[in-house]
């Protein structure tokens, strides 16, 4: 257990994956969207980065 934690207020999830929609109102699910495709953007960019980093490491290695 960690006491570097304890008094830290743990972060509200904004949407957990399978949860249950059928609480939310349309509005609510739109800025849903929105959000996971904003995390949808962020992740490709992020994979985009690595793989050119990796993409110049391999070529760094091979010369």
């Amino acid at each position: 257990m960690s006491f570097i934690d304890e008094g830290r207020p743990q972060k509200k999830v904004a949407h957990e994956i399978g949860c249950d929609l059928s609480t939310l109102s349309v509005d609510e699910l739109r800025a849903r969207v929105e959000l996971l495709k904003a995390e949808i953007v962020r992740i490709e960019a992020e994979a985009t980065s690595k793989t050119s980093t990796r993409s110049a490491a391999e070529s760094l290695f091979r010369s």
